[in-house]
């Protein structure tokens, strides 16, 4: 898989190369199963058409931008986001640089300059994708606004227990400490890459913590894996591990959260934790 880089400078020399295409449109933070729909949905198409598969996403997210928000909880960092996409049959992943000057883009523009420019001769999104100044674009209007050069797909609602997946969902799931249900919406476990050395796990950037509290995780590398318990702090990005961990696993780690533990007390008053009870059934 090609990963570019697209940004006013560079547009006109990547139009100049483009091939016809079948693109998914989306920001696609976390890939959870809504996104992966997309993906699919415009895999297929491209299959058909026997042309290429291509993924577009913007970076930083437009909430940063549009919202102002200064500290956004993102899912994964880019790299991650590329290894899955490639997993998952990508052939070009465009990112785009969202600045305000790509916010204020005009419906018609985005279309002509980042779609028909590039070559895309079909759109895939979820209903709820919007493009150009202040979102005025949507799946509705996105054939019209091309005139008519590019096809549509709208992939539909993806739900767990009746509510929409998405991404907002799984980071307020995070920030509520409710990891448990994590797998129904992303489709397996969430994970995080760290540095670990003796006690102390150092998550990457652009990864969302869960809620400070005590959790069931599993550590693992290339070749090895530990159940066993973290800490996450109050006011510190660096977790705890309840027990050592071991030199044949230390350095690069992902961590796999199972299950968040509830503090206790005996009758004596001290202290002890057990697994959670807010579990989900699928």
């Amino acid at each position: 898989m090609e990963t570019i880089y697209l940004n006013k400078r560079n547009l006109a020399a990547y139009q100049d190369m483009a091939s016809s295409n079948v693109l998914a449109l989306g920001c696609f933070d976390g890939l959870h199963r809504g996104h992966v729909k997309v993906i699919q949905s415009a895999l297929q198409v491209a299959k058909e058409r026997k042309v290429s598969l291509s993924v577009m996403s913007f970076f930083p997210h437009p909430k940063t931008v549009i919202g102002g928000k200064e500290c956004f909880h993102y899912l994964m960092p880019q790299s991650e986001k590329e290894k899955r996409l490639c997993e998952l049959g990508v052939d070009t992943f465009y990112l785009v640089e969202f600045d305000r000057d790509f916010a204020g883009l005009s419906p018609q523009a985005f279309i002509k300059e980042y779609l028909i420019k590039l070559g895309v001769t079909h759109a895939v999104a979820g209903y709820d994708f919007s493009y150009g100044s202040r979102g005025a674009g949507n799946m509705e209007t996105l054939k019209q606004d091309s005139g008519d050069m590019i096809d549509v797909t709208t992939v539909e609602k993806v739900e767990y227990k009746g509510e929409k997946i998405s991404s907002t969902r799984i980071r307020q799931q995070l920030l509520d400490g409710k990891v448990e249900e994590l797998p129904y919406l992303i489709g397996h476990s969430y994970e995080i890459k760290c540095e670990c050395a003796g006690f102390v796990l150092t998550p990457y950037s652009n990864y969302t913590l869960p809620a400070p509290g005590r959790y069931e995780v599993t550590l693992k590398n290339k070749w090895n894996s530990l159940q066993t318990e973290v800490v996450v702090n109050e006011k510190s990005v660096m977790l705890t591990s309840k027990n050592q961990v071991p030199l044949w696993l230390e350095g690069n780690l992902t961590i796999v959260w199972n299950r968040q533990m509830r503090t206790e007390r005996d009758q004596t008053g001290e202290v002890f934790y057990e697994y959670s009870t807010n579990e989900s059934s699928a």
